[in-house]
C-alpha cells in the first residue's frame, strides 16, 4: 500500500509540474510539448529537444509563420526518430520552446501538426492539448507591410494538414525534401506545388534569363524542362505581360492571360475564367504573378474552395505551408469572402457531373460555360479589355509589392547561403528525381 501511494504522489507530482510548464500529455505519457524559460537538459528519464534556433522561419515582413512542409518534415523525421530509439524507450520525450511568442506558436504548430499526422488525432484534440491555462498563442499573420487584416490560428494550420492528409497532398512517404528546397530558392526557379499533380505556385518568368536588384530571372525556356517532366499542361499569367506566350504555346502548351492589379483581388469574371481553365486543363498548371505569392495564391484557394470545400482558413493555411508569404492582405478577406458562394458552386459543378455520369455522357466532353472569351494564347476578348489595359499601366509604374516580395526573398535566402552562386548556378536544374516535388 505504501509503495502505491507513493506512486500516486509521485505521478500527481509530475501531472503539477507539468501543468506549471504547460505541457500536455501525447497517448501513453510518453511525449510532452512544454513552454520553458530557459533550455532544459535531459535526465534518467526525460530527453529534453528543442528546435527554436534550427528551424527558424524566414520573413518577409512582419511575418513569422507558420513553418514551411520541408520544416515541417524534418520536424517528423527528428521526432519520430526519438519515439522510436530503443535508446529513449524508457524515458519521456519532452519537445520544448523556449523561445518568445513567434517561437511559441510555430513550435505548437509543429507539435500539433505531428499529433494530427502521426498520433491519429483530430485537429481540435490536438490543439486542446497544446492549450492550458498557462499556454496561450499569438495568431500568424501575413507578409505585407503595415496593419495585420487576419489573423491566422493554430488551430487553422491543424485543420488545413488534416484536409492535405485526407486529400493525399500530404504523404511525406513521397516527399522529396532536398528537391523541395532546391527549387524553392530564386536561383532555381522559386516555385512549389501547392496541390501535388494539380497546381505549381511559380515566380514570373522573364524575357531573358538575369539577375535584377539581386533577384534571379528566369525566361520560361528555362522551365519547360520540368513543365514537362511534370505533366504541367497549361500556363496563368496573373500580372503585366513580361515575355510572349508564344514561347509557351509554341512548344504545345496552353497559355492563359488574366491580369490584375498587383496586390489586389480578382473580379468575378477572372475568378470564373480561371475556375473554368483549370476544371479543363488535361494536366497540371502552373501559376504566376510576379512573385507568385498574392495574386496566385489567391486564385489557386478559390479553386480549392469549390472543388474541395476547405474554409478560407484552411485554404491561406496550407498555401502558406506550401509557400510562405501567400495571400496577402485585402487577398484574405477576399478569400474569406468568397468561401460561401464558392462552396454552393462546388455542390452545383458536382451535381452536374453527377448527373451527367449517370446519363451517360462522355467525360471527355469540355465545360463550355463562361469560356467562349476565352483563347488559350492569352488574349481575353472581353468587355474589361480597356480596364486591363489601364491596371496594366498602372502596374508598370513604380515598384510593386511583386517586386518587393521577391527582392526580399532573394536577399534572405542569399544571407542562408553559404557563398557565392556561381552563373551556372543562377540557371534552373532539372533533377534526376523522377518524384513530383510534394
Amino acid at each position: 500500500m505504501k509503495r502505491k501511494s507513493e506512486r500516486r504522489r509521485g505521478e500527481a507530482r509530475k501531472k503539477r509540474c507539468a501543468a506549471r510548464n504547460g505541457s500536455q500529455a501525447a497517448p501513453h505519457h510518453k511525449l510532452y510539448f512544454a513552454i520553458l524559460k530557459q533550455k532544459v537538459k535531459s535526465t534518467a528519464d526525460r530527453h529534453c529537444f528543442c528546435v527554436d534556433e534550427e528551424l527558424a522561419y524566414e520573413n518577409f515582413y512582419a511575418d513569422f509563420g507558420p513553418l514551411n512542409l520541408a520544416m515541417f518534415y524534418r520536424f517528423c523525421c527528428k521526432l519520430t526518430k526519438k519515439l522510436k530509439s530503443i535508446t529513449l524507450s524508457r524515458k519521456k520525450i519532452i519537445f520544448y520552446t523556449c523561445g518568445d511568442q513567434k517561437k511559441q506558436v510555430n513550435a505548437a504548430y509543429l507539435m500539433g501538426s505531428y499529433a494530427v499526422m502521426n498520433l491519429n488525432m483530430m485537429p481540435e484534440e490536438a490543439y486542446s492539448l497544446l492549450v492550458s491555462r498557462n499556454s496561450t498563442y499569438i495568431p500568424f499573420r501575413d507578409a505585407s507591410f503595415g496593419t495585420c487584416m487576419y489573423n491566422l490560428n493554430i488551430l487553422d494550420c491543424l485543420r488545413a494538414i488534416h484536409k492535405a492528409l485526407q486529400y493525399s497532398w500530404l504523404d511525406f512517404s513521397k516527399f522529396d525534401v532536398e528537391e523541395y528546397e532546391h527549387y524553392e530558392r530564386a536561383e532555381n526557379g522559386d516555385f512549389n506545388w501547392i496541390i501535388p499533380g494539380k497546381f505549381l505556385a511559380f515566380s514570373g518568368p522573364h524575357p531573358k534569363s538575369k539577375i535584377e536588384n539581386g533577384y534571379p530571372l528566369h525566361a520560361p525556356e528555362a522551365y519547360i524542362p520540368y513543365f514537362r517532366k511534370h505533366n504541367i499542361t497549361a500556363i496563368v499569367r496573373l500580372n503585366k505581360k513580361m515575355y510572349d506566350a508564344r514561347r509557351f504555346t509554341e512548344v504545345g502548351f496552353e497559355h492563359h492571360d488574366l491580369f490584375f492589379v498587383d496586390g489586389s483581388t480578382p473580379n468575378d469574371s477572372i475568378v470564373r475564367k480561371f475556375l473554368n481553365i483549370c476544371e479543363n486543363a488535361e494536366g497540371a498548371i502552373a501559376v504566376h504573378c510576379k512573385a507568385g505569392l498574392g495574386r496566385t495564391g489567391t486564385l489557386i484557394g478559390c479553386y480549392m474552395m469549390k472543388h474541395y470545400q476547405l474554409t478560407a482558413a484552411e485554404v491561406i493555411a496550407w498555401i502558406r505551408i506550401c509557400r510562405p508569404g501567400s495571400i496577402i492582405g485585402p487577398q484574405q478577406n477576399f478569400v474569406e469572402e468568397k468561401q460561401n458562394s464558392l462552396w454552393a458552386e462546388g455542390d452545383v459543378f458536382r451535381e452536374k457531373m453527377q448527373n451527367e455520369r449517370e446519363n451517360g455522357k462522355m467525360a471527355v466532353t469540355r465545360i463550355l460555360s463562361g469560356v467562349d472569351d476565352i483563347t488559350i494564347n492569352g488574349s481575353n476578348k472581353n468587355r474589361t479589355a480597356k480596364k486591363d489595359e489601364t491596371e496594366l499601366v498602372s502596374e508598370r509604374n513604380g515598384v510593386t509589392q511583386g517586386d518587393k516580395l521577391r527582392a526580399l526573398k532573394s536577399k534572405r535566402q542569399a544571407r542562408s547561403s553559404s557563398g557565392s552562386l556561381s552563373q551556372e548556378e543562377n540557371k534552373i536544374h532539372t533533377r534526376s528525381s523522377s518524384q513530383t516535388p510534394r
